[in-house]
């Protein structure tokens, strides 16, 4: 890099679990510059995770409109755009740029060390996302970095749990894609079944398009024992994951935040190759049937479930 005391600049967007996996990306970058401003140019309510966590020092969200010419060739550049990178004396970008237009336009405006990252990571290779996405650092002499996204949130005033003391189980019975999911029925089978044989309370998270699948899923759980969060700020809900004892959910950006923020769990994964996508936490497990997730059985996620919580030796008890 030109400069090591410069300013360093990492564009990414994409969905929740793309950004997750781009972690040890920052992770690497804040350890081999300790001294450098380190920014991020994405989606704010995905971004803002790495501010929380310590792992940069602003971020700046993405404008569509304004950032539009630099993706046209020759194209009028934004001119607040235009001071803004010419602000910093590395720029990685993640952003889909096939024909390389983007690098040429902020060239333009800037002297800044230019990196081409991958805007998606290639299944047929093989070779775990995180690796894919760590290997252009290797421009500025990094190798080895550490490929597990790890998030540790900065303290805040720890409230009470409001729904009670106990074992918290978080379920996230969504994901970005139906053809991921376990069917809908089977996850109201294992809660009827937990309820009916755990005294474990639960907090069941997801968006607005898994809001009547909630709904529907919460009907056989006490009040008492159940707390639903739909829709919450991505930071807000990371701070309540870490108040649970365990995760359960799909293969999904939510399932990857868990992972990255410490907590053990167990993964119901569907047809994308975990080779290249499942999370690396060492404290997750997944469940990868042969046949689909459809010929996964409630009796056997629960079998698993209770074995992967005892394991763990959650703080409150079982």
């Amino acid at each position: 890099m030109r400069g090591t005391k410069g300013k360093l600049l990492v564009i990414r967007g994409g969905a929740i679990g793309d950004f997750i996996l781009t972690l040890p990306v920052l992770t690497a970058l804040r350890q081999q510059f300790p001294d450098s401003h380190l920014e991020v140019l994405g989606y704010p309510h995905i971004v803002q995770l790495a501010e929380a966590g310590g792992l940069v020092n602003c971020v700046r969200p993405i404008e569509a409109r304004a950032l539009a010419g630099f993706f046209g060739r020759g194209g009028s550049l934004d001119a607040e755009f235009a001071q803004y990178f010419a602000g910093f004396g590395l720029v990685l970008s993640y952003l889909y740029d096939p024909d390389g237009i983007f690098q040429e336009n902020v060239a333009r405006c800037s002297k800044a060390q230019f990196i081409a990252g991958p805007h998606m990571p290639d299944d047929k290779g093989r070779i775990h996302a995180t690796e894919t996405l760590l290997k252009p650092l290797e421009h500025l002499a990094v190798f080895g970095a550490e490929r597990e996204p790890q998030l540790k949130l900065k303290p805040r005033t720890s409230r009470p749990r409001e729904s009670g003391s106990g074992t918290w189980i978080a379920l996230h019975p969504g994901s970005g894609s139906e053809r991921k999911n376990w069917p809908e029925a089977r996850w109201l089978e294992l809660l009827v079944q937990l309820v009916r044989e755990t005294n474990w309370n639960f907090l069941l998270c997801g968006g607005e398009v898994e809001g009547d699948r909630l709904d529907r899923l919460t009907r056989e759980i006490p009040p008492k024992r159940c707390r639903v969060e739909m829709a919450r700020p991505l930071v807000e809900l990371a701070f309540m994951l870490t108040e649970c004892d365990f995760f359960l959910g799909h293969d999904s950006g939510i399932s990857h935040l868990a992972a990255a923020l410490g907590l053990p769990g167990l993964v119901l994964w569907g047809p994308t190759d975990p080779k290249v996508w499942r999370p690396l936490s060492k404290r997750f497990q997944i469940l990868h049937p042969a046949d689909g997730l459809s010929a996964l059985s409630a009796e056997e996620v629960v079998q698993r479930l209770k074995e992967a919580v005892m394991s763990h030796q959650p703080k409150n008890g079982s």
